[in-house]
């Protein structure tokens, strides 16, 4: 028995998923010397030539022994030659389960490849063993926490994205925590959700970007500010480093899964952090697009967070069909004593339309109103 040669040739540049051949050692080995290939995976590091040697003898024996089924990718390249793409593999645990893996050959990354080639796959591993396939029941994908290209072949496929899973994953002796995802049949296979992009806004002061590692520094001294910790009592206390690193690593997370976009509020000359803003709960009721921001203490008093409003208010209510998101409404909420951060939202051009009386606890035990603000699609923003 082998594995089946599978393939969507009925599609302009066809994937096939096929056998391996002696032919694929030298493209094999360059792509498993790629730097996000030996990050991501556990391929031997460094890796030889013997080891793709090994790995392509080692596939048919593999498949007799475990069942397991892992076809080489061959695709189209940008000169219209038909070449080695990757990997892909599905392994079944004899419970009607089976677990994805994948790589892909660095030039034939951000195509579109990969998730065609995944959707080959499990076509054939839901098809009934009578219709000549697998007969799987689920399919499982696990991928390293930060792997966001395997991640977002998950996405594209229509896997359910489960969680995160502490030291799930080992990799040359670390346990590494993981993302697990699933799809079973008669699931779609393609998103169930949006994946939000982080557009780069910017005017003459600021330039709203996605957060970097090399903004954490300035993420500490933000939010362990007197002052921010104040009116955000939901920031841990004492705000450490490891709190910037999780914030500045997750934020990603949120775009990924539709519920918001997170911006770093960045000087337009020197590119420096000046503060946050976002936009968030995108996944909600109409009525909660919500904005939200903090400055570092050096920003305050100079109109930055007012600039970075303008735009993310101007973003949001903007048409699709000009780039914008095309929502509605958005509203923010301040603190009635915050009078920082009230100013903001009135200089803006949002809109007061209230009150909300004790809803809000800050960290010392008081209770605040919040007066509410808001900016509609179809109302110019009266600054």
């Amino acid at each position: 028995m082998q594995p089946p040669t599978l393939t969507d040739d009925e599609q302009p540049d066809a994937i096939t998923l096929r056998q391996h051949t002696v032919a694929d050692v030298d493209a094999c080995l360059q792509m498993c010397q790629d730097p996000q290939m030996q990050r991501w995976t556990t391929v031997p590091v460094p890796y030889q030539r013997q080891h793709a040697e090994e790995f392509i003898a080692g596939r048919a024996a593999e498949w007799e022994r475990d069942g397991d089924c892992t076809w080489a990718i061959e695709a189209t390249d940008q000169d219209g030659a038909r070449r080695f793409a990757g990997n892909l593999s599905l392994r079944p645990n004899g419970t009607g389960a089976a677990e994805l893996g994948f790589a892909l050959a660095p030039w034939a990354r951000g195509r579109g490849v990969m998730s065609r080639a995944v959707r080959l796959a499990l076509g054939w591993a839901f098809a009934s063993i009578d219709e000549g396939g697998a007969g799987q029941l689920v399919v499982h994908w696990r991928a390293h926490v930060g792997n966001w290209a395997s991640r977002r072949v998950a996405w594209a496929c229509g896997f359910r994205i489960e969680g995160t899973v502490r030291g799930l994953v080992p990799q040359r002796g670390v346990m590494h925590d993981a993302w697990i995802g699933s799809v079973v049949p008669g699931d779609e296979l393609a998103p169930t959700s949006a994946w939000l992009e982080v557009p780069t806004l910017a005017d003459e002061l600021v330039r709203l970007r996605p957060w970097r590692a090399d903004d954490v520094p300035r993420v500490v001294e933000g939010c362990a500010d007197e002052r921010t910790q104040r009116w955000l009592p939901g920031l841990p206390s004492p705000y450490t480093l490891a709190d910037a690193q999780w914030y500045v690593g997750s934020r990603e997370e949120e775009a990924a899964s539709g519920t918001g976009i997170y911006w770093c509020v960045a000087d337009a000359a020197s590119d420096t952090c000046l503060g946050a803003i976002s936009l968030m709960k995108l996944d909600g009721p109409l009525a909660d697009r919500e904005i939200g921001y903090w400055a570092h203490p050096d920003a305050r008093a100079r109109g930055v967070l007012t600039a970075a409003a303008r735009l993310v208010i101007g973003y949001a209510l903007a048409p699709v069909d000009e780039g914008g998101l095309g929502v509605d409404r958005v509203t923010l909420r301040a603190a009635t004593d915050n009078s920082a951060s009230r100013a903001v939202a009135e200089r803006a051009g949002l809109c007061h339309y209230g009150t909300a009386h004790r809803v809000d606890r800050l960290r010392d035990g008081s209770v605040q109103d919040l007066e509410l603000y808001e900016a509609l699609a179809d109302v110019v923003p009266q600054a």
